[in-house]
This record gives C-alpha cells, sequence and structure tokens, in this order.
C-alpha cells in the first residue's frame, strides 16, 4: 500500500482551493473521508433508512444490523473483552459527559477528587469541573513541564484517599506527544482510582488495547478517524456500566416503563436513549477497515519520515517555537505540530497558508489552559494523516517561510 493509493480513496483530496491543490494538515481537528464511507452512509440514508432495534421489517432489519455490526467492529478495533462494553455516543466530547454525570451521581461526594491534567481538551475539562461543582468535589490538575510532558512524579502527590477518577488524555491535541497512560493507569489503579483515557486522538494514531491498558474507561470521535461527524464511542468495564444510572432517559433505554418506577435495558441499551444516529454509526465499520490498511510496514516507514521532516525543520528554525518535543526518540511524538512564531500572529499565518492552500488550524485549539501554561494567546497547529505525502509537507515548509517573511 503506497501513499498515492490511499489518497485515490478520498474524494476530497483531489479538490483545488483557490486554485491550487488541497494541503489538508487540519487532521487533528477532523479527518477527511474516504469512499467506502461515504458509500455506507449513502447505502443507509437511500436504501435503509428506518429506525433501529424497533420495527420487524425488512429496512428496519438493515439498519440495525448495519449498527451492531459496527459495534463489532469498534469492540473489535479496541480489543473490548465484550461489545456490552461498547455505548455508541455523538463523540468524544458527549462520551465524557456521560461518564462525568453518570460516575460523578454514583460515586462522587462531597470532598471527593477529580484529577485532569494541563494538557487537556476543554472537553477533559469541563465535565469534570461542572461535576465536581454539582457534587461539592475538588478538581486537581496533574502539570506538563515544558518540553509538554505531563509530570507523572507528582501524581502520588495529588492522589488521596477521597481521589475517585482520573481523566487524561492519550495524546494531547496540543502537544502530540503520547502519554505514559498505561504507567498513570498502573498507579492510579494502585490507590483505587479508576481512569477515563481521551483517544481522540490516540485511537488515530496509537494500536489501542483496552484490555492490556486496564483502562476503566475510553473515548473516541468517528470524525478523527476517517468515519462520519455525530459518531463517537464509549468503552466501559461492564462493572462500572452496570453500577451506574444512566445518563439520560428515553426510548430504547428501558426494560419496563410503569408510572409506579421504571426499569432499564440491559447493555449498552441502557446508555442509548433515543433514535441514534445510525447511518453515520455505520460507517464505523469502513472506517476502521481503513484503517486497518494502514499496518503495511513500507506506510509507517513512509510517514515516519514526513513526520520525521517537519519536526527537523521546526525545531531548528530558531523563528519558531515547537511545543511538545519529543525527549527520547521520535517514536513518542505523533506527527502533530503546534508552534508559535515570534512577533507574527497565529491567525495570520493561517490565513495567509489557506490562500496557498493549505489547511492547517489556527487559536487555542480548544486548550485554553494549555496556551496559558506556555504563556500564549494560540498556536499555529500543523497535524498529518497516513495520506499526506513528503511533498506536500515540503511546500508547506516553503510556504510557511514565505508567509512568516511577509509577516516579520
Amino acid at each position: 500500500m503506497v501513499v498515492n493509493e490511499i489518497r485515490e480513496m478520498f474524494p476530497a483530496l483531489s479538490r483545488k482551493v483557490y486554485g491550487k491543490d488541497l494541503v489538508y494538515f487540519d487532521n487533528a481537528a477532523t479527518s477527511q473521508r474516504t469512499q467506502s464511507v461515504i458509500d455506507e452512509w449513502n447505502r443507509i440514508s437511500a436504501e435503509s433508512n428506518a429506525n433501529i432495534h424497533r420495527a420487524v421489517h425488512r429496512l428496519a432489519d438493515e439498519a440495525t444490523q448495519a449498527y451492531e455490526t459496527a459495534r463489532d467492529a469498534v469492540k473489535d478495533f479496541l480489543n473490548a473483552s465484550a461489545r456490552e462494553e461498547i455505548v455508541f455516543t455523538s463523540g468524544t466530547t458527549a462520551a465524557i459527559n456521560l461518564v462525568a454525570f453518570c460516575f460523578g451521581e454514583a460515586f462522587v461526594g462531597e470532598g471527593d477528587e477529580v484529577i485532569v491534567t494541563e494538557a487537556e481538551h476543554h472537553s477533559n475539562i469541563v465535565p469534570w469541573q461542572m461535576m465536581c461543582q454539582r457534587k461539592g468535589a475538588v478538581l486537581k490538575v496533574l502539570p506538563v513541564d515544558d518540553s509538554g510532558h505531563l509530570m507523572v512524579e507528582k501524581l502520588d502527590e495529588l492522589i488521596t484517599g477521597r481521589t475517585k477518577i482520573m481523566a487524561v488524555t492519550h495524546i494531547s491535541n496540543v502537544l502530540g506527544i503520547i502519554n505514559p497512560v498505561k504507567d498513570i493507569i498502573e498507579k492510579c489503579h494502585s490507590k483505587g482510582v479508576a481512569v477515563l483515557v481521551d483517544g481522540a486522538q490516540g485511537a488515530v494514531h496509537c494500536r489501542v488495547d483496552v484490555q492490556d491498558l486496564d483502562c476503566d474507561f475510553y473515548v473516541f470521535s468517528g470524525h478523527k478517524l476517517y468515519a462520519a461527524t455525530g459518531t463517537g464511542a464509549l468503552y466501559g468495564k461492564k462493572k462500572w456500566l452496570e453500577a451506574m444510572p444512566p445518563y439520560m432517559g428515553g426510548g430504547e433505554m428501558v426494560g419496563t416503563v410503569k408510572f409506579s418506577g421504571t426499569t432499564y435495558a440491559p447493555l449498552p441499551m441502557k446508555y442509548e436513549a433515543g433514535t441514534q444516529n445510525f447511518a453515520s454509526a455505520a460507517t464505523l465499520k469502513p472506517a476502521i477497515e481503513f484503517i486497518n490498511l494502514l499496518n503495511d510496514s513500507e506506510l509507517i516507514k513512509y510517514n515516519d519520515s514526513v513526520r520525521d521532516y517537519l519536526l527537523e525543520v521546526l525545531t531548528k528554525d530558531e523563528r519558531i517555537i515547537l511545543y511538545g518535543v519529543p525527549r527520547g526518540t521520535n517514536e513518542e511524538k505523533i506527527p502533530l505540530f503546534s508552534f508559535t512564531v515570534e512577533g507574527v500572529h497565529h491567525e495570520d499565518l493561517a490565513l495567509i497558508l489557506d490562500k496557498m492552500g493549505i489547511a492547517v488550524r489556527s487559536g487555542q485549539m480548544c486548550a485554553e489552559p494549555v496556551m496559558d501554561r506556555f504563556g500564549v494567546t494560540g498556536m499555529l497547529r500543523a497535524s498529518v494523516a497516513p495520506y499526506n505525502t513528503m511533498e506536500e509537507a515540503e511546500y508547506f515548509v516553503k510556504c510557511l517561510n514565505r508567509a512568516i517573511n511577509m509577516l516579520m
């Protein structure tokens, strides 16, 4: 499998922007979609558009089968021990909110503690703040060092007998460093603390095995993983999912409904109230099938060379400050590069690069505490996917240099 073959699977990559070939370097926000993903969404919408899990007619059965087959694909993708441990959500944000609410209702009381890290996306901070405010709990923060690595050695100081759960990102969407989540989980579990891992970037760039990690919860979004928007999944150990109350009430999440009281459906339906986004959820299967194609040694070697090239260029340019720098080998960093240029506004750079056909992200990346940690108001981020080429990387560097010279 070579990169040009991969590119042919993505219709969007052949388009032009302002008369120039599109260079899409905003993959950490949303990846492009394969034709197989688009075809599956169209197929369900055009041929099998019927509510799932309810009617006995043919269309409903087809939609239900596609939805549940996608659940099996996610179960295998994460190596969960049972399909009942996979709950479909609208994405990482919804999954974290679900756990923060439900875990909080069941296990967190006044004076208890929750730990997050300084490197988290807002989606893995705000839901925990809301829960702590509601329950009278305390939110603690594990800091990052100057190179963008979590200061795991400080975790022992943060954990007390009142600590109930820790929420940690597998990979920061700003810093791009693969965090030692397995070590963090082991440390937390040794003190009776549950762990949620935000896998919005981790599920894209790592081979995730939730049984090996032994995490209590793992969440990710489909739209960063080549699937449709409005999709995602929560993995949760059965013991937690069975013990927590449901997040929402409504159709399909019930066993029996009486005015005298209601019982809840078995897992995972207990957490999937209402009509689900079944056409989009079905696209998780072809997206995962595509990801499995990427496990090719030559392709991995090529992708690593693109990462290494950009890392070298951005770290050697004295005008550029790169945030999230490997301390050991480059293998601990994904091809995601957030940086600032002294005396140049990140949004001005992004606008000029856009005119050159290059799509990058500028701003706070929904991670304002990270910006505060490094004393900046925003950054420019280039994030690369397996369908990006060395030629695109070289063009990006050329255009970035030109844009900096125009603005300085």
